[in-house]
């Protein structure tokens, strides 16, 4: 039997479906997924929300992250497509552990959760199945053909019965991984240099680009992707230039090498095809609006902190698939720190790692600062607020875009950490409102 093409829903997205048959899907954590659809009119579809309701900024150019917007919009385009018996299945609203005091106050997916079943009841729809909160994401998914929506833990399948150890990682094994690691393209170590130094003819390294085929392409693929929203088909690095800017074609250039290191393999930290790379651009993304938002950092310096903070995971990568059943038995609860449980299996985390990496590649202090401290930000002394940055946007990422990669994080100090930028807790929607959520999730 052929298995149905699936849909990944991004966060703050919908989709709905009544011809072709396929298998949406919405990896949840704190964001809330409803699953809606018609059996009897064949037609259906998911609704991916991350917030209850707008913060009071000027952000209603997003009307389905909100569960008070995204909701009643979402089940009116469904009546007006034919749907008008329609049955929900609601998933999400996780508080994703180790959970903090901060986690419990702002009770994000909570509060979404409500204002999800209070709009159902006004609309009298039935809800047959519901799984929210606990502190592990959830994979919401509703199948076109059969019209059935399930829910299933997000987690690889694995046999935490085997009780057979894992020896820790030897310094030569190590060795012999870093060296083995594929090598960053050299094109994102000029991207990299021209950012730092803040001081490049653009035009010389679209020229770059334009020798490189398999760069070029990907460029000319991202440039030409419905998010970017060119109005004219971007056929030549040259055009791009002119079309998008250099800030943009220069994140897009980065972008599309770091794409190629982080690989397309699962069964490690990735717990999809490509969940790596997905969550350093969720990162690099949601750092950019950060530094934006604060003035602490250049935001091309953030973006590119972001999208090479977990670097020294593709060195780590091969001993976590070959761990997990130990990885999963120790933290059955999700309360252990990633990089704590990396130690304690591995012997070694995926920072240090990365330090590995940074010094091989002889990449810029500030960027091997964050690649070093992004999980204990305060020990950058002297990088401190770009490593905040990160560290921040890593919380976020792992938070609303859950079930790309292996993750957990401690939020217990958050409050203390984000002080350093000039925010509060509280103005955490605001941020979440700012980020293009439709332009990180290119599954």
């Amino acid at each position: 039997m052929s298995l149905l093409p699936k849909e990944y829903i991004s966060a703050g997205d919908f989709a709905i479906e009544d011809t072709k048959e396929k298998l949406l899907v919405a990896l949840l954590g704190t964001c809330v997924g409803v699953a809606l659809y018609d059996k009897e009119n064949s037609i259906g579809g998911i609704i991916h929300l991350l917030l209850p309701e707008p913060s009071g900024t000027s952000t209603s150019w997003q009307p389905e992250n909100y569960a008070s917007m995204g909701l009643p919009y979402f089940i009116k385009k469904l009546r007006k497509s034919g749907a008008d018996k329609l049955e929900a299945v609601v998933a999400g609203g996780s508080l994703l552990g180790p959970v903090s005091k901060q986690d419990m106050a702002l009770n994000i997916g909570g509060r979404t959760t409500e204002i999800v079943s209070e709009i159902l009841k006004e609309e009298d729809i039935p809800v047959i199945m519901s799984e929210t909160g606990g502190i592990f994401g959830s994979n919401l998914t509703l199948s076109t053909k059969t019209w059935e929506a399930a829910i299933k833990p997000i987690s690889p399948s694995v046999n935490t019965t085997d009780t057979k150890k894992f020896k820790k990682i030897s310094q030569l094994q190590l060795d012999e991984a870093i060296n083995k690691t594929k090598p960053i393209p050299q094109i994102a170590l000029k991207v990299i240099n021209l950012i730092r130094d803040d001081d490049y003819n653009i035009k010389n390294l679209a020229d770059e680009v334009s020798r490189d085929q398999v760069i070029g392409a990907t460029v000319l693929k991202h440039s030409n992707s419905p998010v970017i929203g060119a109005k004219f088909k971007i056929d030549s690095i040259e055009r791009a230039l002119v079309l998008l800017g250099e800030n943009h074609l220069l994140e897009i250039v980065i972008s599309a090498s770091v794409d190629a290191f982080y690989g397309e393999q699962e069964g490690g930290y990735s717990l999809m095809r490509g969940g790596m790379f997905l969550h350093a651009l969720c990162v690099a993304n949601i750092a950019k609006v950060i530094s934006s938002f604060t003035g602490r950092a250049e935001p091309g310096t953030a973006y590119t902190a972001g999208l090479l903070h977990d670097i020294g995971k593709v060195v780590l990568d091969q001993y976590i698939a070959r761990s997990l059943p130990q990885f999963y038995k120790d933290n059955s609860y999700g309360n252990i720190e990633i990089v704590s449980l990396e130690k304690k299996i591995l012997g070694t985390d995926h920072q240090e790692a990365g330090l590995r990496l940074a010094e091989k590649w002889k990449l810029p202090k500030n960027l091997t600062d964050v690649i070093v401290f992004h999980h204990k930000p305060e020990q950058s002394s002297e990088h401190s607020e770009l490593t905040h940055i990160v560290y921040l946007a890593n919380i976020i990422a792992s938070t609303f875009q859950a079930g790309l990669q292996i993750g957990s994080f401690d939020r217990e100090l958050l409050p203390e950490r984000i002080k350093k930028i000039g925010l509060s807790t509280e103005q955490l929607p605001v941020i979440i409102d700012r980020v293009p959520w439709g332009r990180i999730n290119p599954i």
